[in-house]
């Protein structure tokens, strides 16, 4: 049996919980991801989407995109708790709002050819322009 991992916003009007079976993990460095974080990277984990579970405040999820690939926040605090994607087959959990930590962490660095400037990658993990 998987374990279970539990994520919510900063004011945890909004909670989740994911299973800890994810697929991939990434730090992504494209621009689309450095402006919705308001940060170098966004440090992500990749699951079917069938495995989160919104627990509580599910009417407060503000979400941005059309209906199978979006970003959805705390419409509350504005924080960034998953993207849907890949048309909706699977999500992926922000790394930051999970509040246990999951067995897969990132394995490499995606879209570096877009990094922040004043960000420098020092880490050993492999770096990709794109998706690898």
């Amino acid at each position: 049996m998987s374990r279970i991992l539990t994520g919510r916003c900063l004011c945890e009007a909004v909670k989740f919980q994911v299973l800890d079976e994810f697929r991939y993990a990434l730090y992504c460095h494209c621009s689309q991801c450095r402006r919705a974080t308001g940060s170098a990277f966004k440090p992500f984990a990749g699951i079917e989407s069938a495995k989160l579970t919104v627990t509580e405040g599910s009417g407060n999820l503000l979400r941005y995109g059309d209906t199978n690939n979006h970003d959805v926040r705390c419409s509350i605090c504005g924080s960034y708790l998953y993207s849907l994607v890949r048309d909706g087959n699977y999500v992926h959990i922000n790394l930051g709002a999970l509040a246990d930590a999951p067995t897969l962490t990132p394995t490499a660095h995606i879209y570096v050819g877009s990094k922040a400037p004043w960000y420098d990658i020092t880490d050993s993990l492999s770096q990709h322009l794109e998706l690898p």
